[in-house]
């Protein structure tokens, strides 16, 4: 095992498998494939993509394709794929069984995506996504109108 899992830039990466919610198993278990990390998609496929992973019960996975989104955007709509981010990080925690966390996180993103409803970029439904995270979150989220 090693001391520190590290990619090739030398940067720490958690290389265990993980679980469908992104819960880490011990080395060699068999996990679920994750998403790439690092990959640049353009707006209209980050979303595509976490619709996809969302519908088929990966909030985990739909966060990460959203921190790819938020880590390689400079700009205000850099809160905006953070937001959505936390929203998915709230539904891994309600599907883990983490009602507390679930909640904190769901408002938090909700908090975020917020600003910008008045003029919705790339057809996301703002508006229905921050009600539906302050709903509590019931059944699975839509991001476009």
């Amino acid at each position: 095992m090693p001391d520190r899992d590290r990619d090739a830039g030398g940067r720490a990466r958690n290389a265990r498998p993980r679980d469908g919610l992104g819960r880490p198993l011990p080395y060699g278990a068999p996990g679920v494939e994750r998403q790439p990390e690092g990959v640049v998609r353009t707006p209209e496929e980050t979303i595509t993509e976490a619709q996809r992973l969302l519908g088929e019960g990966k909030p985990f996975h739909a966060h990460e394709v959203f921190e790819d989104a938020w880590k390689s955007t400079d700009g205000p709509e850099r809160e905006l794929w953070k937001g959505l981010a936390q929203v998915a990080v709230g539904l891994t925690h309600r599907a883990r069984g983490n009602a507390k966390g679930a909640s904190a996180l769901l408002a938090r993103g909700a908090e975020a995506i917020e600003p910008f409803a008045a003029e919705a970029p790339y057809g996301i439904d703002v508006t229905g996504l921050v009600a539906w995270a302050r709903n509590g979150a019931p059944g699975q989220p839509r991001l476009l109108a």
